[in-house]
């Protein structure tokens, strides 16, 4: 059974390099773009099946009276089994072919999402008991399993995605492609949060799982259509020599040593991944904080309807794509290529924001605040565990790079979760906004200090 999974999902072989240089540049023109939309949609499909959580914690907090710490536990699922899953989904994706690996698990993410709102509907409160449990708690349990589940499958699309930049987009260009495409991120919150939004309250909470897992499984077979492995099972040469552009020692696909030693000696021995990893706990704690809890926080602690909330939310990740570009362009052309003094500009700016949020009485301007707190939260989240990690690393281990800060970032997660709704149970929203504002300040010391490294080595 095992050999036949690895069977099916093994990295295609290299073909013979195609001499014909017309060839060549009609070829790469043409998969790069489809590479690149493709991988931008279907990630964009995933934040369909995962920010919906967010408009459901109100109906599931009405219906079932859980609190929010247990909102918080059931949260922290998805991310707990994110997290783990994004490193070891990010080895096995280094080693996999993406046109099957990418599909998969996004067809399995639906399925689990099916399942988390069929749960509802076959255990009903109050009516069924289990081991003299409360069917409440009976019922929390099975939404943290398979939420936890959704989140395993999730964890393989980044790495995958990783993969695909990281071959198909050589050094010079791949800091403003994976900003373009790290949009999806933002695409697929907004379009999540809209369109979730607008089916949990017309036809209740059940509908914002079941109509994203529906798309999700259209989308997963159109992927396989669309997607391909590396430029080299095609045919192609790498991408560098494709463009003339000379390898870094970090990115030389000539790298003769195994597997096992670049992983080692570019991920496991690396202190400035490890700095990045660490990092990046913090810009996940203020990121998902902001992400799952807004709604909760305008509909409780300033009155919003959950409509209104809903639609202010989205402001979060529709500025947050002129951040995430401008964070890219911005660390290209002025800064050349250092990404330090960019995160540390946009972390203040997130602190900014959360004061200015928590002390507005204007609700109009909530549009602004936390439409610029997604510009300023976002671009950290691009660049710490995505594209500083990248090139901090081997093209080799590009997806164990990324999943492996991944992990960090999604221990961040676990504490947002389990932390804003401890911090809102004990100390109500001031204690939320205090916690995320304290991580954003841990993450300026940080980066400052990956700056001063910077500096070092160029001195």
């Amino acid at each position: 059974m095992l050999k036949a999974l690895f069977n099916f999902f093994k990295e295609p072989p290299e073909q013979p390099v195609i001499d014909d240089e017309n060839k060549v540049n009609s070829m790469y023109a043409h998969w790069r773009w489809r590479i690149f939309y493709a991988c931008f949609i279907g990630y964009t499909v995933f934040y369909l099946c995962k920010k919906n959580i967010a408009v459901a914690l109100p109906g599931l907090s009405q219906e079932y009276g859980y609190t929010n710490t247990e909102l918080g536990l059931l949260g922290s699922s998805l991310y707990l089994t994110y997290g783990i899953g994004k490193f070891i989904n990010g080895v096995l994706a280094d080693s996999s072919d993406v046109r099957k690996f990418l599909p998969t698990a996004l067809i399995m993410t639906a399925v689990a999402n099916l399942c988390f709102a069929l749960s509802a509907v076959f255990i009903t409160p109050g009516e069924i008991s289990f081991f003299g449990l409360p069917t409440n708690t009976i019922l929390l349990w099975l939404f943290v399993f398979f939420w936890g589940a959704s989140g395993w499958f999730q964890s393989a699309g980044f790495p995958a995605v990783a993969k695909s930049l990281t071959y198909w987009y050589s050094n010079s260009e791949r800091g403003t492609k994976w900003s373009l495409w790290s949009c999806s991120h933002q695409v697929g919150t907004f379009l999540s949060v809209i369109i979730s939004g607008f089916l949990a309250g017309t036809f209740g909470w059940k509908m914002a799982f079941f109509a994203p897992a529906t798309i999700a499984i259209i989308t997963a077979i159109w992927l396989f259509n669309r997607l391909r492995d590396r430029p080299q099972s095609l045919g192609l040469p790498d991408v560098e020599k494709f463009r003339n552009e000379p390898q870094s020692a970090n990115n030389d696909c000539e790298d003769k040593r195994n597997y096992i030693e670049i992983f080692r000696d570019n991920i496991l021995f690396n202190k400035i991944i490890w700095l990045l990893a660490i990092a990046y706990i913090f810009v996940y704690i203020i990121r998902f904080g902001a992400e799952d809890w807004m709604i909760k926080y305008l509909h409780e602690a300033k009155g919003n309807e959950l409509e209104l909330a809903a639609m202010k939310l989205s402001s979060l990740p529709l500025v947050g794509i002129a951040g995430t570009i401008l964070a890219g362009l911005i660390s290209d052309k002025i800064f050349k290529g250092q990404r330090a003094p960019v995160n540390i500009l946009y972390l203040l700016g997130v602190v900014a924001c959360l004061v200015l949020l928590k002390f507005n009485t204007v609700s109009e301007l909530d549009f602004i605040f936390i439409g610029l707190l997604g510009a300023f939260t976002y671009g950290p989240q691009m660049m710490i565990g995505g594209l500083c990690a990248v090139e901090s690393s081997s093209k080799k281990v590009a997806s164990a790079a990324t999943g492996f800060t991944g992990t960090f970032g999604y221990v961040g997660a676990v504490l947002s979760s389990t932390g804003t709704g401890f911090m809102v149970d004990k100390f109500g929203w001031n204690g939320a906004l205090g916690f995320w504002i304290a991580s954003a300040v841990i993450c300026v010391i940080i980066c400052t200090i990956l700056f001063f490294n910077e500096r070092k080595k160029k001195a």
